[in-house]
């Protein structure tokens, strides 16, 4: 079972276009393994912004190893990586670790695009 991240949905295969695509609010994804250390890591990070950012953005994991229809329609390659959506597309692409600040930044670019 994945190491889920306090105040992050997790979303799969058979959720993923009605909870990230379909989403009225902008969607950050992290696509995640529990074998992962780096993404183990982000988890507390994805936790702070969740939290800062409700009402504004959605952010979400989906397992890699359990949801791999996703994964690959996505282009994932490695982990962790984050994909945001805005509308059902993807507007921005990440991959690695990030502390909470640098995170925030990037998507207050999105953002403001």
């Amino acid at each position: 079972m994945m190491s889920r991240a306090a105040g992050v949905e997790q979303v799969t295969d058979a959720t993923f276009a009605e909870e990230v695509l379909r989403s009225d609010l902008p969607v950050l994804v992290e696509f995640t393994a529990d074998w992962c250390p780096s993404c183990r890591q982000l988890g507390p990070v994805l936790s702070a912004v969740a939290a800062e950012e409700r009402g504004r953005l959605k952010v979400v994991q989906i397992d890699v190893d359990a949801n791999p229809e996703t994964t690959v329609a996505w282009g994932v390659l490695s982990i962790p990586a984050m994909l945001v959506f805005r509308g059902g597309e993807p507007v921005k692409s990440m991959t690695g670790l990030r502390p909470r600040q640098r995170l925030l930044a990037e998507l207050a670019e999105v953002a403001a695009a």
